[in-house]
């Protein structure tokens, strides 16, 4: 005797954001749980899922539902691609495992009546993945047997990169080196965004339009999940993973981030982008970017070391409060009227802080003084 089929309730994208975010504390406690139960896990394929297992969760409840069209593609090859650095077929394997686990330990527990719609969504979602992952993977190596070409173009622009950090005098010649980061790597725009370690915060230091850049400051928390890797990141839409009116304020359309690193000394983030126009990103591209990070921490490492051990500051209290005002974006009318002075004046105390730092122009002095640790 054959038993009637019997359809099971859809659950449309939007259905499935919403009830991640309702429940999303839950799931991350099972993900925590069983990444600590499975015993075969290293600790690098550990770390890797739990970066995937985290930012899977956060673009779900950090997403507008009625922004939302249902292009369930769309939505999660953005996610995908934004971790192409990191991301191989036993993390992804392990980032499927466990949520899977999770939400069904979840399902049971709360014995809900969408139980099977939600799971069955899952499966689909899963399937999605893995197609699209796989198209990602399958473009990597047609690019790979395609581009040795590509590869000794890669080398050269980093020896050309080195050549130019090697003839440099220090930080205050960031400026003018990601100026030629731009033009050796093709973006209109880069920016360098500084990390403070004692005071766990980040700030906008240079780049085009300085006061915008400048006014981009903020502590490191869980919420910065972009800030929070230590690996270049490539957004085709930064939509749900940088606040609205960052993206309304710089134009922004595809953007990377590349982590500026030394061994574990992290010294701030890179980002490259087009000026508002969409672009595509190659991971060999990534790997490329990333290698531009890791020159920079190492030039950056040695050059602080000796500014650091040569170099003795005494700011006044005034000089102090300009150099606060001047990392703020004021021009020098603006501050003058701030602290009662005249602009002749103020203009005195910036020469005396460029004097100081050894810096040619405000914009160094602002870089210099972050890199001293004159401004938290």
């Amino acid at each position: 005797m054959t038993h009637p089929f019997q359809s099971i309730e859809e659950v449309t994208l939007q259905e499935f954001v919403l009830f991640i975010k309702i429940h999303h504390k839950q799931i991350e406690e099972n993900t925590n749980i069983y990444l600590n139960l499975e015993p075969s896990i290293t600790g690098a394929d550990r770390k890797r899922a739990a970066i995937l297992l985290d930012s899977f969760l956060r673009v779900m409840t950090h997403a507008n539902i009625d922004e939302l069209n249902n292009d369930d593609k769309y939505f999660f090859n953005i996610w995908l691609q934004s971790h192409l650095s990191i991301i191989d077929r036993k993390s992804f394997n392990l980032f499927q495992l466990i949520f899977e686990k999770s939400l069904i330990t979840f399902m049971i527990q709360q014995k809900s009546s969408r139980t099977n719609a939600v799971l069955m969504y899952v499966l689909s979602l899963f399937t999605l993945l893995v197609e699209l992952y796989y198209d990602c993977e399958g473009a990597n190596q047609t690019s790979n047997i395609a581009t040795e070409n590509q590869k000794i173009k890669h080398l050269q622009l980093l020896d050309r990169l080195d050549k130019l950090l090697i003839s440099s005098s220090g930080y205050q010649d960031l400026a003018h080196i990601l100026k030629k980061c731009e033009e050796y790597f093709s973006y209109k725009r880069c920016v360098f965004y500084a990390y403070v370690p004692w005071s766990n915060q980040f700030y906008g230091v240079i780049g085009a339009e300085l006061p915008k850049v400048q006014s981009m400051k903020g502590e490191l928390t869980g919420e910065n999940t972009i800030l929070s890797s230590k690996k270049p990141i490539y957004l085709r839409n930064p939509k749900n993973y940088v606040k609205e009116e960052h993206i309304q304020l710089f134009n922004l359309s595809s953007i990377i981030f590349i982590p500026i690193l030394r061994q574990d000394q992290l010294f701030g983030w890179l980002t490259f982008d087009q000026l508002g126009e969409e672009f595509d990103c190659t991971k060999e591209e990534l790997l490329l970017l990333e290698e531009v990070g890791k020159r920079l921490g190492l030039f950056l490492s040695r050059k602080g070391e000796k500014v650091e051990k040569n170099t003795e500051l005494h700011l006044t209290e005034r000089e102090s409060m300009i150099l606060g005002l001047l990392a703020e974006g004021y021009d020098n009318k603006k501050i003058a009227g701030l602290l009662f002075l005249s602009e002749h004046t103020v203009r005195d105390y910036v020469s005396s802080l460029m004097t100081k730092l050894k810096a040619k122009n405000r914009t160094q002095v602002v870089a210099s003084a972050f890199r001293l640790g004159l401004l938290s």
